[in-house]
């Protein structure tokens, strides 16, 4: 799937989360935040997709335990098909939310403008009370528990950044 069909320009605000490999947090994250705009009504207003620093998967499923942790909170991540981002992409997005602070550097690196480089944030940034945490940990080398304990933070924090960014969805929208 290309980037193109699955980025909507006309959208009112456009989002990125980025992990490393796109099969576990920003997967989780991706459809977390969705589910949210759609619950909001803003479905056709925000556009929200995900990808990796890396290469490594690129084409592949989430890891199965994503999925399985997904499903256990009711939601649906198994259409997901991952990518790596690709710096031409800063120009049509809005904000670029990374997991930890190696994804921060690598993404910031990439960006040529300091508006750019501005656009990429942390998730728990965005979350008053996991803020101190800074990072999101890579469950990837863990077991199924850690997937579930991640997932909650990624709830969390995204329910925290969506409630940030929904007065301007709002607003644009009416």
């Amino acid at each position: 799937m290309s980037f193109d069909r699955t980025l909507d320009e006309s959208a009112l605000f456009r989002i990125c989360f980025v992990c490393t490999g796109n099969i576990c947090r920003s997967p989780m994250a991706e459809v977390v935040f969705r589910e949210l705009v759609r619950r909001a009504g803003f479905a056709g207003s925000v556009t929200v997709i995900s990808a990796g620093t890396g290469d490594w998967h690129v084409g592949e499923n989430s890891d199965e335990r994503t999925i399985a942790a997904l499903a256990s909170h009711g939601y649906n991540g198994a259409g997901h098909r991952a990518k790596q981002f690709d710096p031409g992409w800063f120009d049509h997005l809005d904000l670029v939310v990374v997991f930890d602070r190696s994804q921060e550097r690598i993404l910031k690196s990439w960006a040529t403008t300091e508006q750019d480089r501005g656009k990429v944030q942390l998730l728990l940034g965005f979350d008053h009370d996991q803020a101190p945490q800074l990072e999101v940990p890579d469950p990837y080398y863990s077991d199924a528990a850690m997937f579930d304990t991640v997932l909650g933070m990624i709830e969390h924090a995204c329910s925290a950044l969506f409630h940030q960014v929904e007065p301007g969805i709002r607003r644009r929208v009416s």
